[in-house]
């Protein structure tokens, strides 16, 4: 019985660990990069968005596909300020409606048009500014955020 236990205990110290690979990778080169060379291939490798710079370089040696990521930071400002513009915009909606119920729940309809009349103006001006935004960000859009390709 003891030699049967010691069998077991030799039998699963073999099965401990990582499964061996079946090509594993055991050809190892090196390069040398001066300065600019090495600034240059790290900036690919970032671009690339790979996590792995070996992967990364064999991608290059053997010309796989290697996408490259670039963030506009302008555009994401520009995108943030727009949203931000949008929620003030539908804040200043909301506000109007209210103003026209108060107004015809508190004044005469007469007072309440005078006033009606101001506020029409004023959504005018605002109508028009509202369409230059509009003009303006697809004029962006088509310039800065169409991909290419």
């Amino acid at each position: 019985m003891d030699l049967d236990m010691e069998d077991n205990k030799r039998n699963r110290k073999n099965k401990v660990g990582r499964k061996p690979k079946k090509d594993p990778a055991i050809h190892r080169y090196s390069i040398s990069l001066n300065d600019t060379e090495n600034v240059q291939f790290l900036t690919l490798f970032e671009q690339s968005g790979m996590k792995v710079m070996a992967h990364f370089i064999t991608a290059c040696i053997f010309q796989k596909p290697i996408k490259t990521v670039k963030i506009d930071m302008d555009a994401v400002d520009f995108h943030t300020r727009l949203t931000n513009f949008y929620s003030q915009f539908r804040v200043v909606g909301v506000n109007y409606n209210q103003i026209v119920k108060i107004l015809y729940r508190n004044f005469s309809e007469k007072k309440a048009s005078a006033y009606l009349f101001k506020l029409e103006k004023q959504t005018a001006e605002m109508a028009e500014l509202c369409r230059k935004v509009i003009e303006l960000t697809q004029e962006f859009e088509r310039e800065h955020l169409q991909k290419h390709g």
